[in-house]
């Protein structure tokens, strides 16, 4: 089987990285959350804001999955 050098390099790499922190997830991702705000970089968050699922009905939909009317009625 064909290896290659730079894959074989990442998977080292990234075997050494989690091993450094015992394989604990939550210290690994303490530590690129760190490294992310020491970046300086401005970071883009996608997550979607509850408020943004309306659909062309005017109803939304909460959390628990149920719609409810957001339109607005004159009286």
């Amino acid at each position: 089987m064909w290896k290659d050098e730079i894959v074989e390099d990442i998977h080292s790499i990234r075997e050494e990285y989690a091993k450094s922190f015992n394989y604990d997830l939550n210290a690994i991702f303490t530590d690129l959350r760190r490294k992310q705000e020491e970046s300086g970089r401005n970071v883009v968050n996608l997550s979607r804001k509850p408020g943004l699922t309306t659909r062309w009905s005017g109803r939304a939909k909460n959390p628990g999955g149920e719609a409810q009317d957001t339109s607005c009625h004159s009286t």
